[in-house]
């Protein structure tokens, strides 16, 4: 007898319908009743599913249906093998919209329960169909339960894996709460649905945030895929169990079906079951449920699997469900078969489940907006001081806003509550998402209060970000205490744009700076101690103490076969090596007089800038004058700021040159034998810190190079993290030090050539207290009143110093990237000498001239800046470098003070031709040029203010930062140790002993 089919299936689940053609599995013809096309043939057939989203539906009107009628098959395996046909197309779809993207499925194990790999090697095998990534993670007997949570938290924290299950039983000889087990796993990659929070969001019919089980997902598409309606209709659900009755009867529940769950101590049992149009059974008892139960037409879901008795099988056993098929068959519309019913959909929807978790991921990961919220300010009149308006901002916490801005949790270290690192492995995580724009805050000469860099970057970024709605992260440097205490101040920009906690971030952070300390020091400690034992040792007695007999046998550490290499030598047992190589390799003869390593401390202290070391009878008259500098001098502090990779900071820490010897090489920190211990020293320092603004937007706060002497700029992992993280229609904004001759030179040709990175705008910060200066106004000294002469309006003054503008607009042109020039107002300041700088400004040309208040306001206050900033990253540019580092050591200091300062030329001293000489000698000839010199003047001299001509740079010495990766030579005197003034800025600080609160720093 034929029986008619539709042509058509459709399926809602959650918030998803779709409609997709069916074809039959025999010649269809159309009757003329109700146009439905009459599927000719008789017998049991498998139903057909053709999309993983939709079932296939096949109507059968009850008025066509006859007792004698054989039920449908509703084959799973087939309508499973469709769903997974549609994965692998979708999987497609993600590899092609992200090369290398796969969705990732990991499956815990504990112990050897053979049912259990037989259903893991099905999930696997399903999984490498699809395209997916399928981890087996199999753990042995003797787990324990913190060695599991462990594991699955690991997962947790994987952004690779985006589906997890626990393969249930636990085969353990330990005791494992399973419960706890399963509610360790992220309830977002809980594939399996049995976390506690997604059966809670299923209960309340939150089925579109939430994982389904799969058995029970599977049950309805098997349903649906009958051509039955649930809406309206009587089902019952028989057993209760949380992977699938209790879910199967919520799942029918808001799919709006009239639902009867029935369990052990259900009455009348056999009644109720007939009362079912839908009969869905899971109870674990072989053919419990018979023919007699089920209602005529009734659509029966068999979820059992039992094994029972069947001589005539090889194995004296076959598989049955729960229901008795060969009656079920006589009663029933359609009948589940076992096996090949439930099982195979079962592991379908759990691939499904997997893939469109990761297809969610996929489109965070693509999103160009974060979901951010923003700190309101409230802006008084007159601004109070800095600490004052930092401490009435309530932060967020620093975990709430890592989530925010698209960090994993097992990216961020949390330090406290407002302050975190983050982890390198973003750059991994992120590697295909394009980068943001970048943009380089520098400034005209200043004076030497300093003309508002920092607060500008800080500024912008609360505009971009609070008011403009960009992904916007700041990165900016971490400020030394030596100022903070001095007479300086702190370094979190000022007013109502500052980085808070600014107590915290001025203070000790997270310990970055301690840990430049520890390891400079170490190897300070290390030169010293080290011509101590080659000038009382023979070297023999040398050669034996370094290459010391171990349980009977001596070997090279892998730092000593590094100065071998070095040297040349080739043979890797030391005993082989002859007298003359023995002393080459335990005697770094180092002449004292070539020693430029320094002990640091973060603290201005004059009294150590010359001392003498060695005084005690114990280091036998060995004594020398030596000096400390300032930390953020250190060469360390350039190399954490320089590095790319914590395996590159290896590399440039072991290669720190810290004196010559006696025959002229250079000596390493690797010949020291302490490349390894200073990278273990700094291997949490290399993480930047994570922070936020007045305003709740992201700053990195990593590294803080001195400007003159190294290069004064933050990280390159942190802009490189950032870029990442605001993605391709966001901004960083990193501060150079100093004016832009010398901060923004070094960021171009030092930074960005170590980086790759290409800027798209330079913001020029110019006040008109500066310009006046550079016109020739009064002197300007820090601590002292301000002239009569900077607080009235004065244009001539004005218009006179923009010489300096133009050279530093011109400086930022010489690079080929668009220049914003932002007058930074102060409220002595007049319309008209401001407007009279953006004239001036756009005739230098400059891309556009903004006046901004963020001090007073906020982000507010910087909106025209950040408008004009987003209109210049839109522009085209023709990033270059300054010169090739292939010429010349001479050339290149040269080009730098023609081109950049003004100057006619350079002189060099006989002092200065002969380090040139000895590092080109050494090969250092290609590193590129740090210039030391005031940063008070575009010249050598500070006196000389606006845009000074004719002089010839005088070049004092040259030194060598090898590490870090560049030649600095010295332009006049470079004090690298600050000291107090009469009246240091800690009088004013102290902390209330009640609030905890830090009082008196600005």
């Amino acid at each position: 007898m034929s029986r008619p089919a539709l042509l058509t299936s459709a399926v809602t689940f959650g918030h998803l319908r779709r409609s997709f053609p069916v074809r039959p599995r025999a010649f269809a013809s159309t009757s003329s009743k109700d146009g439905r096309a009459e599927v000719q043939g008789s017998g049991r057939r498998p139903i057909n599913y053709l999309s993983h989203r939709t079932a296939t539906t096949v109507h059968i009107p009850d008025k066509l249906r006859t007792d004698d009628m054989p039920a449908q098959v509703i084959s799973g395996k087939e309508i499973s093998a469709g769903i997974r046909a549609k994965l692998r197309e979708e999987v497609q779809k993600m590899q092609e919209e992200v090369p290398g993207y796969r969705p990732g499925l990991a499956v815990v194990q504990v112990g050897n329960d053979e049912a259990s790999n037989v259903y893991i090697r099905m999930k696997m095998k399903a999984a490498e169909e699809a395209g997916m990534n399928g981890r087996h993670i199999k753990m042995p007997q003797d787990t324990t339960q913190n060695e599991l949570v462990t594991q699955i938290n690991q997962l947790n924290a994987d952004p690779g894996v985006h589906g997890m299950i626990i393969q249930l039983p636990l085969d353990t000889t330990q005791p494992i709460d399973s419960h706890l087990v399963l509610n360790t796993i992220d309830p977002a990659k809980d594939v399996d649905g049995l976390h506690d929070v997604n059966s809670a969001k299923l209960a309340r019919g939150n089925l579109s945030d939430c994982f389904v089980p799969c058995t029970p997902r599977g049950c309805l598409e098997l349903i649906k895929s009958t051509g039955t309606d649930v809406d309206g209709k009587n089902a019952v659900v028989v057993g209760r169990s949380k992977i699938v009755g209790a879910p199967m009867s919520e799942l029918l529940t808001w799919n709006h079906a009239t639902v009867t769950v029935c369990h052990s101590h259900t009455k009348n049992l056999d009644q109720v079951c007939r009362e079912a149009d839908i009969l869905v059974v899971a109870i674990g008892r072989a053919q419990m449920v018979k023919g007699s139960w089920i209602k005529p037409g009734a659509v029966v879901i068999d979820c059992g699997i039992n094994s029972i008795p069947d001589a005539t099988k090889k194995s004296g056993k076959r598989l049955v469900g729960d229901v008795d098929y060969p009656e079920a068959l006589e009663v029933a519309s359609a009948v589940t078969p076992v096996p090949g019913g439930v099982g195979p959909m079962t592991v379908a929807m759990l691939m499904q489940n997997t893939v469109e978790n990761a297809q969610k991921a996929l489109q965070k990961y693509k999103a160009s907006v974060w979901n951010i919220s923003y700190l309101p300010l409230r802006l008084k009149t007159p601004v109070p001081s800095d600490i004052e308006v930092a401490t009435a901002q309530t932060p967020k916490n620093v975990d709430d806003l890592a989530r925010e801005i698209g960090l994993q949790p097992h990216e961020v270290d949390l330090y406290g509550k407002k302050k975190a690192k983050v982890s390198l492995s973003v750059l991994e995580r992120l590697k295909d998402v394009p980068n943001g724009k970048y943009v380089v805050v520098t400034g005209i000469t200043p004076t030497p209060l300093g003309e508002g860099k920092s607060t500008t970057t800080i500024g912008l970024t609360q505009a971009l970000g609070a008011h403009l709605k960009k992904n916007v992260f700041a990165c900016v440097r971490q400020p030394s205490q030596g100022p903070t205490f001095g007479i300086k101040g702190g370094a979190a920009g000022g007013g109502y744009s500052q980085v808070i906690p600014m107590d915290e971030f001025n203070l000790h952070l997270t310990g970055d700076i301690h840990a430049i300390t520890a390891a400079n020091n170490l190897l300070a400690a290390a030169i010293d101690t080290r011509i101590f034992h080659e000038s009382t040792q023979t070297d023999k007695a040398l050669y034996g103490r370094l290459v010391p007999t171990k349980d009977g046998a001596r070997k090279f550490s892998p730092i000593q076969m590094r100065r071998l290499e070095k040297l040349g030598i080739t043979k890797t047992n030391p005993d082989d090596l002859s007298e003359e190589e023995v002393a080459d390799f335990a005697r770094l003869d180092i002449d004292k007089s070539t020693i430029t390593w320094q002990r640091v401390m973060d603290t201005n202290d004059r009294y150590l800038r010359k001392i003498t070391i060695g005084q005690s009878p114990t280091e036998k008259g060995i004594t020398r004058e030596t000096n400390f500098d300032i930390t953020v001098a250190s060469e360390i502090m350039a190399v954490l700021a320089l590095t790319t990779s914590l395996a590159d900071m290896r590399e440039r820490l072991g290669r720190m040159v810290v004196a010559s010897d006696t025959k002229g090489r250079p000596v390493t920190a690797d010949d020291l034998g302490l490349g390894g211990a200073l990278t273990v020293l700094m291997k949490d320092a290399i993480r930047p810190n994570l922070m936020q603004n007045l305003e709740g937007t992201p700053v990195f706060v990593h590294a803080g190079p001195f400007a003159n002497i190294a290069h004064g700029n933050s990280s390159i992992l942190a802009d490189k993290i950032a870029l990442k993280l605001v993605g391709p229609n966001g901004f960083v904004v990193t501060e150079a030090g100093f004016g832009a001759d010398i901060g923004m030179e070094k960021f171009f040709d030092i930074k960005c050539r170590y980086s790759g990175l290409v800027p798209h705008v330079v913001v020029l910060v110019a006040t008109v207290r500066a310009l006046k200066m550079h016109g020739g106004g009064p002197k300007v000294t820090a601590g002292a009143p301000l002239p009569r002469e900077y607080k009235e309006e004065n244009i001539g003054l004005v218009e006179a110093g923009c010489s300096n503008l133009r050279k530093q607009i011109e400086n930022a042109l010489h690079f080929g990237i668009p220049v914003v020039v932002a007058i930074n107002g102060f409220a002595t300041d007049t319309e008209s000498e401001m407007q009279a700088v953006i004239k001036k400004a756009k005739e230098f040309g400059a891309f556009d001239a903004v006046i901004c208040s963020h001090w007073a306001n906020g982000g507010a206050g910087a909106t025209d800046l950040a408008q004009a900033v987003e209109r210049a990253s839109q522009q085209s540019s023709d990033f270059h470098f300054l010169y090739d580092v292939k010429l010349p050591l001479e050339e290149k200091i040269e080009a730098i003070a023609k081109k950049i300062y003004g100057a006619d030329g350079i002189e060099l001293s006989e002092q200065a031709q002969a380090a040139i000489n000895r590092y080109k000698s050494q090969g250092f000839n290609d590193l590129p040029i740090c210039m030391a010199k005031t940063h008070l003047s575009l010249s050598h001299d500070p006196e000389r203010k606006g845009a000074p001509t004719g002089f010839t740079l005088p070049i004092r010495d040259v030194r060598a930062s090898v590490g870090a990766g560049f030649i600095y030579p010295l332009v006049g005197t470079m004090s690298t140790m600050p000291g107090l003034p009469t009246r240091p800025c800690f009088y004013d600080i102290d902390l209330d002993p009640d609030t905890e609160e830090v009082k008196g720093l600005f």
